[in-house]
């Protein structure tokens, strides 16, 4: 009888007022206010209110390898982009147990992530794995379409490149049976007094989710229609007041974010960089502190704290995996000493021959004068034959880096 009686006020008012509870129009819009960077340490956070509806957005990037595994019906597949919503109870004055999710709380975050998945830049371009939580500080309806806005700033502040602004906006509507208003953002009481909570989060220029909840058996086509035109005048509205607080993605991810790189090498040198059991990836990964992944295809995403650790897990790379380049200046090992020159290793597998003349500026009478094996030498490529054989040149290189030798012949 009370939520009768209430009801009747709240569709008295609309009727007569032309005004609906909280004295607002039909298409008026709660007061905005966003804010962003409100959590220091984090990769990117965001504070997005309307009304007394409050979201923060906590954006982390990570690596790859950081890819939620699904297992679904159809097979099992990785996600790149998660978005988790709660809504402790707290958020509507209430006490009570933390709990896991529940239904309410998975399909809100589904929503949420399915407005945001299609404005998200292709892998190739932001090689991150990316993951929102929207966390409820109050709750006067539209706490679902509050975490799009605010998830879409936290990954602005992230430094996610997204392809434009999306912002989402609740729809209802007041039945009174020979008319039907529909009303712009509405609040919790008209959530549950009206006949419609229709969800429509998108951009300024299109829609990229929508979700319906009818509680009369149908709605016609027209309606839908003005409904769909008032929520992007809405939702434009919303965006312009979005971009007061931060108008495009940060240039950078934020430095406390981890720094991301990636190499491609051929295929058949897959093997060569993973090693025997694992042991030269295994051996980068605990020399550099860098993550290292590859994939079929050769591409070896790196992920390190430091761009220091990176260049070191790319030189490591170079070294296992690098192709022969003529011209090139390497830091070669001496694997073998013959009479006629001494036999250098430039790559795990690839050596060449430094040939007795290309030793030294001097005249060099035996080889073991100037290379023992063992030795580390500077040594610059020749030229490589149409059979593989490589030639070397310890004389080339030292004239290239301006190098005097120091000793008789300058090991």
């Amino acid at each position: 009888m009370f939520d009768g009686c209430i009801k009747d006020i709240f569709l008295k008012k609309i009727k007569v007022d032309k005004r609906r509870l909280d004295g607002r129009a039909f298409d008026e819009i709660r007061n905005i206010s966003s804010e962003v960077s409100v959590l220091p340490r984090t990769h990117g956070s965001a504070v997005f209110t309307r009304g007394e509806t409050q979201a923060l957005a906590v954006t982390t990037l990570g690596s790859m390898s950081d890819k939620q595994i699904m297992d679904e019906l159809e097979g099992d597949y990785k996600k790149r982009f998660m978005l988790h919503y709660n809504f402790p109870h707290f958020a509507t004055g209430e006490v009570g147990f933390p709990r896991g999710p529940g239904r309410r709380e998975i399909g809100h975050g589904y929503l949420a992530e399915k407005s945001i998945v299609p404005l998200l830049p292709p892998e190739e371009q932001f090689p991150y794995t990316v993951r929102v939580v929207s966390e409820i500080l109050e709750s006067n309806g539209s706490s679902s379409m509050a975490s799009v806005c605010g998830s879409c700033l936290s990954l602005m502040d992230a430094g996610v490149p997204i392809r434009a602004m999306v912002a989402g906006i609740a729809m209802g509507i007041a039945d009174m049976g020979d008319e039907k208003v529909l009303l712009v953002d509405i609040a919790g009481e008209e959530d549950h007094l009206g006949n419609m909570d229709l969800k429509i989060a998108g951009t300024k220029k299109g829609i990229t989710a929508v979700q319906m909840d009818l509680k009369m058996e149908s709605l016609d086509v027209e309606t839908f229609r003005k409904a769909l035109a008032l929520s992007k005048e809405a939702r434009c509205k919303i965006i312009d007041k979005m971009s007061e607080a931060l108008p495009e993605s940060r240039v950078k991810v934020s430095q406390f974010a981890p720094q991301i790189d990636s190499v491609k090498i051929k295929v058949d040198k897959i093997g060569a960089l993973i090693g025997p059991g694992g042991k030269n990836i295994k051996g980068i990964i605990a020399d550099t502190g860098c993550e290292v992944n590859v994939d079929d295809s050769g591409l070896v995403q790196l992920a390190a704290d430091s761009v220091e650790s990176i260049n070191a897990a790319k030189q490591m790379i170079e070294y296992l995996v690098g192709d022969v380049e003529v011209g090139k200046i390497h830091m070669g090992k001496v694997t073998k000493t013959v009479n006629f020159g001494a036999f250098v290793q430039i790559y795990p597998g690839t050596e060449g021959l430094v040939h007795v003349s290309e030793l030294a500026p001097q005249r060099v009478n035996l080889v073991t004068d100037v290379a023992q094996e063992g030795d580390q030498l500077l040594v610059k490529v020749l030229s490589v034959d149409d059979k593989g054989k490589i030639r070397l040149s310890r004389k080339e290189a030292l004239r290239d880096l301006k190098i005097s030798d120091e000793s008789q012949y300058g090991k």
